[in-house]
C-alpha cells in the first residue's frame, strides 16, 4: 500500500483555512480546571482512588479515576441541571471554562458562525440505569419527565450549545474511546471547509457505574490492582494488567486564524492535522499487526504535511492493557523507523485513567500545554520494561523539551482510529 504523501501545511496553494487553539477547560481526576489538571500531570500524580459512586467490593476492579468535588450548580441553573445527565453537567461546565480562557462572551457576534461538535462512547448511561431502576421499584410513571433526553448521547452537544447560544454546526462523534480525537479533528475540517469560523469540540463520559465496572470486568479489561491504585495504571510496563475506568470532559475552542487574530486572541497552538478509520478487526482487541492504527498516523502527518521526523512528542493512546499498548508500540515503530526510539512517548493514562470519550480530547489539550510550556509529562508506574515495549515512555519524571510539534493517538473500541498532530503557531 503506498504511504500517503505529505502535503503542504497551508493546504494545495496555501489556500486551507488555517485553524488554531485559542481556549480549553477541562473537568478531571486532578482538577476541576486546566491549570490543576496539567500541575498535576507535571508532577506525576494520580487522579485514580478507590470506587465512591457504588459499591463496587462484588467486582475484581475496584478503583477508578472519579472527578471530586465537583457542583454543578456552579455553573447551571439548578433547575436546568435536573434535567441534565452528570455528563452533561461536566460538558457545559468545560465549556464555558474554554469560553472565558478565550476570551469570548456570550451572545455571540455571529452566533450561526459558532458551531457545537463533542464526541462521546455511551452518553448518560448511569441515567439510563437509574430509569431502568424507578421504573421496576416504583413504576414507569415515575420517571424524570427528562430521563428520555438525559441518556441521548447528543445531549452534551446540545447542552453546550443551547447554554451558550450557539447555532451553527452542531453534531456528536460516538466512536467510543476515540471520539474526544476524532471530534476535534471533524471540528477542524468543520473550519476549514468554512462551514463555520468557531468550534467548540472535544469529549466528555461519566460512566463510573455498576455497569460499565462490571461489563469491563467481565471482557477482563480493568486492572485488577485495587490495594495500590495511584500504581494501578501502568502503560507500557511488563506488569501492566488493564486500564482503569476514568471520566472527565475536555472542551477546546478552535478558531479560523484570521478571526482569531482579528480579536487578538490567546493562541496555544495550529491543528495542522487529523485522521481517522477502521481495522475492521474486532469489536475490542486491536489488529495485532496494527495497519489501521499505522495508516491513521501516516494520514494525519500527511494531512499535516509534515515528516515522521518532525515530530518532537507523541502523546500515546496507552491504556495499560497488554495488546492495546504492544500494538501501539508496533504502530509507532512503523510509521517512524529508526526514529521511533528517539521521539520522546507518555501517555496520560497513567495518572487520569481511560476516560473513553473525553480521553482524546483532553490528550489534545495535553498536547497543546506541551506546546505551550516545552515540557512533557512522564509516563507514570513505567518500572519494569517489556522487550514487546521499547521506546522512550518518558519514564515517572516530567522532561523539558523543545517541541514545536506533537501527534495524539486514539484508538477505540470496534476498531476505531484517530489520530491528531498540532504544532507551535507561526503567522
Amino acid at each position: 500500500m503506498p504511504e500517503p504523501q505529505p502535503q503542504p501545511l497551508g493546504g494545495e496553494g496555501g489556500a486551507r483555512r488555517r485553524v488554531v487553539i485559542t481556549g480549553m477547560g477541562a473537568i478531571t481526576c486532578l482538577g476541576l480546571n486546566v491549570p490543576d489538571f496539567w500541575q498535576g500531570l507535571l508532577a506525576g500524580r494520580s487522579g485514580i482512588g478507590p470506587i465512591t459512586q457504588f459499591d463496587a467490593s462484588a467486582y475484581p476492579c475496584r478503583i477508578a479515576a472519579e472527578v471530586k468535588g465537583f457542583d454543578p450548580r456552579q455553573y447551571i441553573d439548578f433547575k436546568e441541571a435536573r434535567r441534565m445527565a452528570r455528563c452533561s453537567h461536566f460538558a457545559v461546565a468545560a465549556a464555558r471554562q474554554s469560553l472565558e480562557d478565550a476570551r469570548l462572551t456570550t451572545p455571540f457576534a455571529n452566533e450561526d458562525r459558532v458551531g457545537v461538535l463533542l464526541g462521546t462512547g455511551v452518553g448518560g448511561l448511569p441515567e439510563a440505569i437509574e430509569g431502568i431502576k424507578t421504573m421496576q421499584e416504583k413504576g414507569g410513571m415515575r420517571l424524570n419527565p427528562f430521563a428520555g433526553t438525559a441518556i441521548l448521547a447528543n445531549m452534551p452537544t446540545f447542552h453546550v450549545a443551547n447554554t451558550l447560544g450557539a447555532k451553527g454546526y452542531n453534531s456528536t462523534v460516538v466512536t467510543a474511546c476515540a471520539a474526544g480525537t476524532q471530534s476535534v479533528g471533524e471540528a477542524t475540517a468543520v473550519i476549514r471547509r468554512g462551514a463555520a469560523d468557531v468550534m467548540l469540540t472535544g469529549g466528555v463520559e461519566a460512566i463510573v457505574c455498576e455497569m460499565a465496572i462490571a461489563v469491563f470486568c467481565v471482557m477482563r479489561a480493568l486492572t485488577t490492582r485495587n490495594d495500590e491504585p495511584e500504581k494501578a495504571s501502568r502503560p507500557f510496563d511488563a506488569n501492566r494488567d488493564g486500564f482503569v475506568l476514568g471520566e472527565g470532559a475536555g472542551i477546546l475552542v478552535l478558531e479560523e486564524l484570521s478571526h482569531a487574530l482579528g480579536r487578538g486572541a490567546p493562541i496555544y497552538a495550529e491543528v495542522l492535522g487529523h485522521a481517522a478509520n477502521s481495522d475492521a478487526y474486532h469489536v475490542a482487541a486491536p489488529d495485532p499487526e496494527a495497519r489501521g492504527a499505522i495508516l491513521a498516523m501516516r494520514e494525519a502527518l500527511a494531512d499535516a504535511g509534515i515528516t515522521p521526523e518532525q515530530v518532537d512528542y507523541i502523546n500515546a493512546h496507552g491504556t495499560g492493557t497488554p495488546l492495546n499498548d504492544a500494538a501501539e508500540t508496533l504502530a509507532i515503530k512503523q510509521v517512524f523507523g529508526e526514529y521511533a526510539c528517539k521521539v520522546p512517548v507518555s501517555s496520560t493514562k497513567s495518572m487520569i485513567g481511560h476516560a473513553m470519550g473525553a480521553a482524546g480530547a483532553l490528550e489534545a489539550m495535553v498536547c497543546a500545554l506541551t506546546i505551550r510550556d516545552q515540557i512533557i509529562h512522564p509516563t507514570v508506574n513505567y518500572e519494569f520494561p517489556d522487550p514487546a515495549c521499547d521506546l522512550d515512555y518518558v519514564p515517572n519524571q516530567a522532561r523539558p523539551a523543545l517541541v514545536d510539534i506533537t501527534l495524539s493517538n486514539s484508538f477505540g473500541l470496534g476498531s476505531q482510529n484517530a489520530c491528531l498532530v498540532l504544532g507551535r503557531f507561526r503567522a
